[in-house]
């Protein structure tokens, strides 16, 4: 795991919370983005936040904070390009992107998404929906860094469907499952009310 960094993308619009950070939203007592820091700090050895506008409202949790490099916000690939950029200059071959709005994300998911990245060191999580189809989970995955000027290259392109561009270089494929979704997110205010039932179930 020496070599792998985390970032945590945090750069979407909340459009359906009214806005705002969702990351800044609490669930059991702390913000969404606690529960995510503390899963991911002891699987990488450096972390870094994707957002974008003013940086200064992360700068209490002291970690560098990336921009989307490309306008538009082209959606979730473009932080994950931000997250390989600022990995590569730091010297990671990799890095593991989690979303800032999921609370619940397994603690071995860096061991897991190396144990069955694909051919070119991609690889997603995935987990089983209600009727156990599994379903891929695009915004946490292990990215090597050497595939960061493919990827600019397809955003560049038009490209916005995370799996698209997976699939094209044969990523991987980690399976998660757990007593509640390990990867549910919290999009809606109804659902930081589900999120305080599960953190119940899991305490």
């Amino acid at each position: 795991m020496t070599e792998i960094a985390g970032v945590i993308l945090a750069g979407g619009r909340a459009t359906r919370m009214g806005g705002g950070d969702k990351g800044l939203r609490q669930v059991a007592g702390r913000r969404l983005i606690d529960h995510v820091i503390d899963r991911l700090a002891p699987q990488v050895r450096a972390m870094a936040i994707n957002a974008n506008g003013d940086p200064a409202r992360w700068a209490e949790f002291g970690l560098p904070v990336l921009a989307d490099g490309l306008p538009d916000y082209p959606g979730p690939l473009a932080g994950v390009l931000a997250g390989m950029d600022w990995a590569a200059g730091k010297g990671f071959a990799a890095v593991v992107s989690v979303a800032a709005d999921t609370p619940f994300f397994p603690r071995d998911l860096v061991a897991g998404l190396v144990a069955s990245a694909g051919p070119s060191g991609l690889c997603l999580a995935a987990s089983p929906d209600e009727t156990g189809r599994l379903q891929r989970q695009p915004t946490f995955g292990l990215w090597p860094v050497a595939l960061r000027h493919d990827l600019r290259a397809a955003l560049v392109g038009g490209l916005r469907k995370v799996v698209l561009w997976t699939d094209r270089h044969g990523a991987g494929q980690a399976v998660f499952a757990g007593v509640a979704d390990p990867f549910f997110n919290v999009n809606t205010p109804e659902d930081l009310a589900r999120a305080e039932t599960i953190a119940e179930q899991l305490a």
